[in-house]
């Protein structure tokens, strides 16, 4: 749904078929439907594709790839991001090896980075590396946390 306002009638469409190894076909964006669809979240977009050798079926699944040039905006890897489903999370990089867990607004994913809209700003370094022992400690740490306020035993009983 949010990338609906990038798509243009006219944009070209680069689109592989995995039943077709190797070959991608070129085409160019016909139409977008007006409606969203409530279930999806996602429009229906008509691309008209060169199909000489007739290799092309329908009903056939494919990939699509569009090229839109977003501009220059400011970037993270997507491994740098944790997505808590409720939040998107980096964390900064500060001095003397303290990490700054920091909520972030993002915008359009593109090849392996998202776009950041809010919460981080350029030249702030991010984790990328080590994520996962990040994230194992900050749940072990609030585990930890959630058994002091059990009377310290961190034993169930009655169970």
């Amino acid at each position: 749904e949010y990338e609906i306002p990038l798509i243009k009638v006219g944009d070209k469409v680069d689109v592989e078929v995995p039943a077709i190894s190797g070959k991608v076909f070129q085409g160019t964006i016909r139409s977008i439907d007006p409606v969203l669809d409530p279930v999806t979240r996602s429009v229906r977009v008509r691309a008209v594709l060169a199909n000489p050798d007739g290799a092309l079926k329908p009903e056939m699944y494919v990939n699509a790839a569009l090229r839109i040039d977003l501009g220059e905006v400011l970037v993270v890897p997507e491994e740098a991001v944790f997505a808590t489903g409720e939040k998107n999370i980096v964390f900064v990089a500060k001095p003397g090896g303290v990490f700054e867990p920091r909520e972030v607004g993002l915008g359009a994913k593109s090849e392996s980075y998202y776009e950041i809209k809010s919460g981080l700003g350029e030249g702030e370094e991010v984790v990328t590396g080590g994520n996962f022992l990040i994230d194992s400690e900050s749940r072990l740490k609030a585990a930890l946390q959630g058994m002091e306020g059990k009377g310290g035993s961190g034993h169930k009983h009655g169970q």
